[in-house]
């Protein structure tokens, strides 16, 4: 645990020293972006010298977190799976610290701007027109005992939002899969840190699971996105959207739409780019299908 903390110290150090050399947009590498033709050679050693250990710590976050998982399977004693989600906690939290900073240095959004309000991110509006009359559709209670209409819509709303809670889907519908995680290509810099789905622009595109809205950003490479964090610790990014329908703060669940799909940023054609991240932060991204089968999600390919 010690060792992880401290082997980031260095190059860390040496990026905050060169990325200013380095084009906001660089690094994104689920997005397509590269080092950019401007960096030096030194900064673009610094930056992956930072990607190669934050792989490492992921790994490490990984690993911890399927033994904690192990642990409580077997019904290990109580210390022993304290102990071993204390130090899942710390390597997620070293990472934390190190992309956030890596993040405030080349201007990533979801560090610097987590609102999206200062790029003009192209949110949904918030004037709805309203239904004007006097016909409300409520139903008043016109005897002892009588269950009124608006009481039944009230506990059917309820049950409904229990049950979606519960559940976790896919982040959209009628789609094929793309490029996949890991993939190499042309337009990445590095290998391909989420899954693609491919879908035509304006396709409603839904929050896996219960969480809150973490980041609404827009300007570099991944266009408009959407983060949530989800009651697990992980955080799910939808990008390249054409619009979004939440604001950083807001409570969603499952099935909820975030926005629509687009074409925004750096791509190709309209598809949804999915990730799922121990941080809210580039660089900190996980297999999405397989942690999404771990929800009994399924993804059809």
């Amino acid at each position: 645990m010690r060792r992880v903390s401290c082997a980031r110290v260095l190059p860390l150090a040496l990026l905050l020293v060169t990325l200013a050399a380095v084009p906001a947009d660089a690094g994104a590498g689920g997005a397509g972006a590269g080092a950019g033709a401007g960096a030096g050679v030194s900064a673009v050693g610094t930056v992956d010298a930072v990607r190669g250990e934050a792989a490492r710590a992921v790994r490490a976050h990984e690993t911890a977190r399927a033994r904690v998982d192990r642990l409580r399977a077997a019904d290990a004693l109580p210390t022993k799976i304290k102990s071993a989600e204390h130090r899942r906690k710390k390597i997620r939290a070293d990472l934390w610290d190190m992309l956030w900073a890596a993040g405030r240095a080349s201007g990533d959004p979801v560090a610097v701007n987590k609102s999206g309000r200062g790029g003009k991110c192209a949110f949904q509006s918030r004037s709805k027109k309203k239904s004007k009359g006097k016909n409300t559709g409520k139903s008043k209670n016109t005897g002892k005992g009588k269950v009124t209409a608006k009481g039944t819509a009230k506990a059917t709303a309820e049950k409904k939002a229990r049950d979606t809670a519960r559940s976790w889907t896919a982040p959209t519908r009628d789609y094929w899969l793309s490029a996949g995680y890991a993939a190499s290509g042309a337009r990445w810099a590095h290998r391909h840190t989420g899954q693609d789905f491919a879908v035509r622009t304006g396709t409603p595109v839904y929050a896996v699971g219960p969480g809150t809205v973490r980041a609404t950003t827009c300007g570099d490479g991944f266009g408009n996105q959407v983060v949530v964090r989800h009651p697990d610790g992980y955080f799910t990014q939808y990008a390249h959207l054409s619009r979004i329908d939440v604001r950083a703060g807001k409570r969603v669940k499952a099935g909820q739409r975030l926005g629509l799909s687009g074409a925004t940023g750096n791509v190709t054609g309209p598809h949804l780019h999915f990730e799922v991240r121990i941080t809210p932060y580039l660089g900190s991204s996980v297999p999405p299908l397989p942690w999404l089968r771990r929800k009994d999600v399924r993804v059809i390919r």
